[in-house]
């Protein structure tokens, strides 16, 4: 079964698309506002490249 575009809901999920290296989109409502691979996960937010995306606000998606 494909990951392709699902949304990952859980800190589960973070943690392991970031030890798996996983590329990912983040969304803010229907805007894309940046893509890579995980590179640290808090509570409040995630490390994507150089930027911090808030967990509240965006989206998460698998990209591939």
């Amino acid at each position: 079964m494909s990951r392709f575009m699902r949304p990952l809901t859980s800190s589960l999920h973070l943690y392991t698309a970031m030890a798996e290296r996983l590329p990912i989109v983040v969304f803010i409502g229907n805007e894309l506002v940046g893509a890579g691979r995980i590179a640290e996960v808090t509570e409040e937010s995630v490390k994507i490249g150089g930027e911090r995306y808030m967990r509240g606000v965006c989206t998460f998606k698998y990209a591939s």
